[in-house]
């Protein structure tokens, strides 16, 4: 079985007290933090991997972005 590739966009948006809070507008709830841009880039594919995750597991379709 072949790995479907999706890609989504990501808003970092920075936070007062440092860091940066990564959002993905197309899978709503989907939202992660990190202390760095680039840190916040991985948890944010991590948090989509999940999400992705959850939805085949409950035959639920994937959105695109």
């Amino acid at each position: 079985m072949s790995k479907a590739s999706y890609h989504f966009n990501i808003l970092l948006r920075p936070e007062p007290e440092g860091g940066y809070t990564a959002l993905v507008p197309a899978l709503p709830g989907c939202v992660t933090y990190g202390r760095t841009l680039d840190e916040a880039r991985e948890m944010a594919k991590d948090a989509i991997a999940g999400y992705i995750a959850s939805l085949r597991k409950h035959n639920n379709p994937v959105p695109t972005d």
